[in-house]
């Protein structure tokens, strides 16, 4: 059974920084592509930064130069460092697992955490 638990959520004031945390459990964590996700009110769930299981890293244009996303194969996780927070970083963060195998893509998600920028 798959399970995440996230964890670094919370309120920041702008120019703040926050780490979130998502150890996975019940695959084999080194072999799946981890990413996080965010989801404003009101919008779609967008892609924030992905990490594949080689180590190559995208990052969506509006992050690039604040957050940087990072795993640890050992520990099973995967972090995501935010510095120079906005007011509109503002969304539940959700951890991502996929992975494409035999033409099909599959994905786990995490229960996802809350992130508030506002003084």
């Amino acid at each position: 059974q798959v399970q995440f638990v996230e964890s670094g959520g919370g309120l920041v004031q702008p120019g703040g920084s926050l780490r979130l945390s998502c150890a996975g459990s019940g695959y084999t964590f080194s072999i799946w592509d981890m990413g996080w996700y965010r989801q404003a009110p009101g919008k779609e769930r967008e892609l924030v930064a992905v990490i594949a299981s080689g180590g190559s890293i995208n990052y969506a244009d509006s992050v690039k130069g604040r957050f940087t996303i990072s795993r640890d194969n050992a520990k099973n996780t995967v972090y995501l460092q935010m510095n120079s927070l906005k007011p509109e970083d503002t969304a539940v963060y959700y951890c991502n697992a996929r992975r494409t195998w035999l033409g099909s893509t599959y994905n786990y998600w995490g229960q996802g955490t809350q992130v508030t920028v506002s003084s």
